[in-house]
Parts: structure tokens; sequence; C-alpha cells
């Protein structure tokens, strides 16, 4: 073909699929904003997860939509409803809803447990003949909402007129009238404990000042955890925790205070300031009688769980008390699963990566492992894969400790120790009733470990987590439990191991150029990154957020943090011959990895340093979370001397490669 008709080719090609699209598509591909390629992969995201086209392209570019685009793509989406539906489509910005109207409608005519359960919002009462009431809905054809609605408003006369609101703006409308609600209770109770800082300051004189914590009279603690400033004070480090997007919360007991902290993208802050030490025993009783534990120990650790409504949703928090020197500790891990996207694509931005772990996933019999430390994202991994199974043609059962997702179709089972129900007899059970997808929480002892390698030897996948540093020391790990290396061998498809990174902020980042020192203790060089833009946070400290929200210039989307949420870093070793006979032989789990690079395995430092290049993350994150794992550092200086490792992926390379096979790195340092 000659060069005319390759670029005439190319050319209707880029025609053909951009007529695809919709106007605004195109506009976005017109804009520079996005590709053509991403926005069919973002359309089909769409369609797939039924997640809003913005929130979708914004994850796959990294980018916010400016406020233009944003408002082009309002309008073009509300037309589409309008269309779709055949009502009319409300705009709260061109058509201002008034608040007290709904209000009043909502407190007189149509509950807000209606509203939220349909997703629907009365706006005004109209002096029609018959009256009606017009109410926006994000699905107008949602025929139990027709019915609840008519239910209600038939009896009084009333007719129902439909329209069609967008779901942002429906949520953002039922907030405002929560907000109210908020404001109009706290007016209402003005009496009482409505500061919370002014209501700790005034306790101080009602306790009696206790030496040791651990000698409190508990009926004296229990009846003033349900004192209301401590029900309030409690109350709102919840909602603060979860407003804030927290993972956990952190309520710890000082020589003179009392410390609240929250970790939030992998990282802990203090939420709040320094609490009076006095307070410490009903703060601490109080979350136990929230989470049903027993108030009158203290002296061993506890376990418990806090359910709760929060927006319009159920949020799980699982509570852990521990005594320590200074009173109990309590950490709570907060379970928001309306909060987390399932998915593989959500999850693995590199595609070999995620084509790998799918096929894994694919196979009809075999043990997949997922390795990392606590609060690493396995349980998301696990269930983004169960999500791609699930189907009414599989059978898919769970053992869990605790149950942290809900999905359709699929068996889930509690583990309840004390009855001696654990991993291993429900294992057990799980083989009577003819399974195809068998996930197991935690692998923790050989007994469990060996029944999951049988059933995975019997024809079934199996699921489970391990904790390692990496993806070759689960081997090492069975090995310890005491598991047979040809077992090992002969059941394992593959092992991911993941850690999860902060993003840094796409709003605020500062590009900068890495010096050639930095650079090389990564093992990359500056002749190799100069064209590769390198970002580092804009952190900044209390004082100048305060200086900056000020001046009005503090960043919308980080709030001067630098980052804002996190992307995952995985490392797949997949089970080929040569690893398996590494296995069989008895290798250790550095040979085992050195095996697994040479077959092309992508490490998590490897996948980390290609986060940095795509803008994803920093090095400083990466210094953090990946180049601190032990020996890898070492490891780099030894490759770097021998000039003939890959310094992307660690992979051995042959003197004559102009790139490397595995990650595709055009040039390596020699």
């Amino acid at each position: 073909m000659s060069k005319y008709s390759a670029q005439k080719s190319k050319l209707t090609k880029a025609v053909a699929l951009r007529n695809q699209f919709s106007p605004f598509g195109n506009k976005l591909i017109q804009a520079g904003f996005i590709k053509p390629d991403r926005m069919q992969q973002a359309l089909a995201q769409s369609r797939k997860t039924g997640r809003p086209l913005v929130e979708v392209i914004e994850s796959i570019t990294g980018k916010t939509l400016p406020p233009d685009l944003q408002r082009q793509y309002k309008k073009h989406h509300l037309f589409e409803l309008k269309i779709l539906y055949g009502v009319d489509s409300l705009d709260p910005e061109i058509d201002p809803v008034a608040s007290n109207q709904m209000q009043d409608l909502i407190d007189s005519l149509i509950p807000v447990d209606i509203c939220r359960r349909y997703k629907l919002i009365p706006l005004e009462k109209k002096d029609t003949q018959p009256p009606s009431v017009l109410v926006a809905m994000v699905d107008p054809e949602h025929l139990e909402a027709q019915d609840d609605l008519n239910r209600i408003l038939r009896p009084q006369g009333i007719k129902l007129q439909r329209m069609v609101i967008a779901e942002s703006d429906y949520q953002q409308l039922l907030d405002r009238y929560l907000d109210n609600q908020v404001k109009i209770q706290k007016k209402l109770e003005s009496d009482k404990a409505v500061d919370v800082s002014a209501d700790i300051e005034n306790l101080e004189a009602d306790f009696e000042v206790v030496e040791d914590e651990f000698e409190v009279d508990d009926i004296s603690a229990a009846s003033e955890a349900q004192g209301a400033p401590i029900v309030n004070l409690v109350n709102k480090i919840l909602a603060k925790g979860l407003q804030e997007g927290t993972s956990d919360i952190h309520v710890e007991p000082q020589e003179e205070f009392l410390q609240v902290r929250f970790r939030k993208d992998g990282v802990l802050a203090p939420a709040f300031e320094k609490l009076p030490k006095k307070i410490t025993p009903a703060v601490i009783a109080r979350f136990k009688i929230m989470s049903d534990l027993d108030i009158a120990e203290r002296r061993m650790p506890q376990d418990g769980k806090i359910r709760r409504l929060f927006q319009g949703r159920k949020v799980d928090f699982r509570v852990s008390t521990l005594p320590s020197r200074y009173g109990e500790k309590v950490v709570l891990r907060i379970l928001d699963n309306s909060a987390t996207q399932l998915g593989l694509d959500f999850l693995i931005t590199h595609e070999e990566t995620l084509q790998i772990v799918r096929d894994l996933a694919s196979r009809p019999f075999g043990l997949i492992l997922v390795t990392g430390p606590t609060g690493s994202g396995k349980s998301t991994s696990l269930y983004s894969i169960l999500a791609e199974r699930n189907n009414p043609g599989v059978n898919i059962s769970t053992a869990e400790d605790p149950i942290e997702y809900s999905l359709p179709g699929i068996t889930q089972v509690q583990v309840i120790r004390e009855k001696g129900m654990n991993f291993a007899m429900i294992l057990r059970a799980f083989l009577r009733q003819d399974p195809d997808v068998i996930l197991v929480g935690e692998t923790r002892d050989k007994e469990t470990a060996k029944t999951a390698i049988e059933a995975a030897l019997t024809g079934h996948l199996v699921l489970t987590t391990l904790h390692t540093n990496d993806a070759a020391g689960a081997i090492a790990r069975l090995d310890e439990m005491g598991i047979e290396p040809f077992m090992i061998s002969g059941a394992l498809l593959g092992i991911l191991a993941q850690r999860l990174m902060r993003r840094v902020c796409s709003e605020c980042r500062i590009p900068y150029s890495p010096s050639q020192e930095e650079l090389s203790r990564f093992g990359m060089s500056a002749a190799n990154e100069d064209e590769i833009t390198f970002y580092r946070a804009n952190k900044l400290n209390p004082e100048q957020v305060k200086e900056a929200r000020s001046r009005g210039d503090l960043c919308p989307k980080c709030g001067g943090k630098g980052y804002k949420g996190r992307v995952g870093v995985y490392e797949v070793l997949r089970i080929s011959e040569p690893v398996q006979a590494a296995i069989n032989s008895g290798a250790n789990s550095d040979r085992i990895k050195e095996v697994a690079v040479e077959e092309g395995m992508i490490t998590l430092l490897a996948y980390s340093l290609n986060l940095v290049r795509e803008g994803a993350t920093t090095l400083e994150e990466v210094e953090r979370v990946t180049f601190t794992d032990s020996g890898l550092e070492a490891e780099l200086k030894a490759k770097r001397k021998s000039g003939l490792t890959c310094t992307s992926c660690s992979a051995q390379l042959q003197p004559e490669w102009l790139d490397c096979p595995y990650c595709l790195t055009p040039r390596f340092q020699k």
C-alpha cells in the first residue's frame, strides 16, 4: 500500500469513528480533551456500568472536565432524557427551585423516604383543575414510583405531573432539603448541646478526676456515654469520617488528652483538636454501646459492628477495641459499599496486566491468590473478579469475616468462630454445594490452605488472600504453612500482589524536572526520561491552607493536600512452566521472582514508575509505598551495574535488544 493510500485509509477510519459519537462526544474530541479511541472506551464503560459518561471520561483521562464542557454535557444529557421519556426536563441552574415549596411538599405530602427510594423531588403544587403536583424524577417511567405517588395524591384529588431530572441535580436538591432540616433541628434544640466543642469544655466540671482509666465505674461511664454532648460528639466523629471519605477512624487515649485521627487515602492525620482527657471513658463507652460490646470488659480486645444510614445509604463500621497504657483504643474501619465501583477495568490501568488477570479469572478451576497489606484493596479486587464471573450459569459461594460487599446472585457466609464455623469448615461445606467459584476471605492456617488447594485441584476456581509483601512471597508463605511444593505448583494459576498509592491532584500538581540523582535512585536516567513530565504534589501546611482559603485560591479538588483519591499498583505472577519448575525445585522467593520477571512479570516498582510517567502519582509516593519493599533498592543497584536489565520492569535483557520485550520500554540503561 502506498503512503498516500495509508494516510487516506487512516483518515477515513478516523472520520467513521467520529461519526459514531454524539455532538458532545465530538466536541470533546475537537477540543483535544480525549482521543476517539478513549471516547469509544468511555462510552462502552458507561453503558456497561451505568456510571455517568462524564465520570467515566474523567477517570480515564485523569482530568476534570472544564466548566464550559460540563455545561454542554449537562444540556446534551437533559435533551436526551427529555426525548427518551417524553416529558419536560428540569435544570435547576436555569430554572431555580423554590426551597420553601419543595420543603413544604416533602413535609406535608410526599415523605422524604419516598423521595429517597425512587429518586424524586416534589417541586410545586399548581392551581389547575384538578390541582396537580409537579414532581422531578430521575426515572419518570418507574412504575412502582408512579403507583406510590398516585396512592398518596389521588385520595386528595391531586394529579401527578412528571418531569425528568439528572441524578446529580436530584441529589443536590435532596441534600439542600436535608441541610435545611438539620438547621431547623439545631434551632429547635438551641437550649441543648448545639456546639459540641463548648459542651466538651463544660463537661470537665462534671467528670471526676480519674488517675487510672481502667478503674472507672462501669455504670458511671455508661450513663455519661448516653449524655447528649457525648452522643453528639461521637455522631460528629462518625459523620465527619464519612463526609471526608476516610477508610479508618482512630480514637486514641493519650496521657494528657484524647486524640482522634482519620486515615484518608492511606495516610493518617488528626481530625479534631485534642479533646479533654476526662471524657475518654465516656467516649469509649459510647462506641462500645453502639457496637454491642461489653463495656465492663476493658482488659481484653473486642470486635463489634455499627450500622448506620448516611445520606440514604447503609454504611457499616467494623469496630475493634484494644487495651492500651492510657485507656482503650478504638479503631473503626468504614465499609461503604456504595462508594466503591466494582470492575477490574476501574482498578487496573495497565492493559496487559488487566488482560492477564481476566485470563486467570476466566479459568474453570485452579487457585488465584491476592496478596498485600491490610487496606491495600484486596477485597475490592476479589469482588471485581466475582462481579465479572457473576451470571445465572455460575454458582459462586464466599466465606468472609466480615462480609464487606453485597452482590446479588451469590451465596455469602459469615465466619462465626465462637461456634467453630471457621474458613476451613465453611470451605468443606461449600464442596458439598456444587460450587463453580469459591472465595475464601483469608487463608491463615494450613487447614484452610490445604482445603482450598484440594478444591482447586478438583475442578473449582478458588480465590483467596494472603498477607505477603509481593507475589513471589506468597509461595514461600504457603511452604511455611506446610503445603507441598508439587501441590502449590499444580493448583496455583497466578498471584496478584497489590498496593494503593495516592493519586496526585490533577488541578494543582506542579510539573518539575527531577535531578539525575533522584532518577538514579529508581533506576531511571535523565536521558531516557527527558520527554516525560514529572509532577510533585502541591502540599500545604495548615497555615498555608488558611491563607489560601482567605485568598480564595485554595484548590477545590484536594483542599491543599496535594493528593485526591488513590490508584492501584499491581504485580501479576503467572504460573508458567519455568515458574512451576522453580517451585517444584524448592527455589526461594528471590529466585522465583527472577524467573517470573524473565517470563515478563511487571514488578510493583515498575508498575508504580509507569504511573509516575503517566502523571498519575509522584516519585515521593513510589518511595513511600513500593520502593520500601525489602531488597528492591539493593536489587536495582546491582542490576544497574550489570547494564543488562530493563530499568522499568527489571527483566533480564540481551545486548542486541533495542527495547524491552516485556514492558516495551524503548531504552534501557547500560
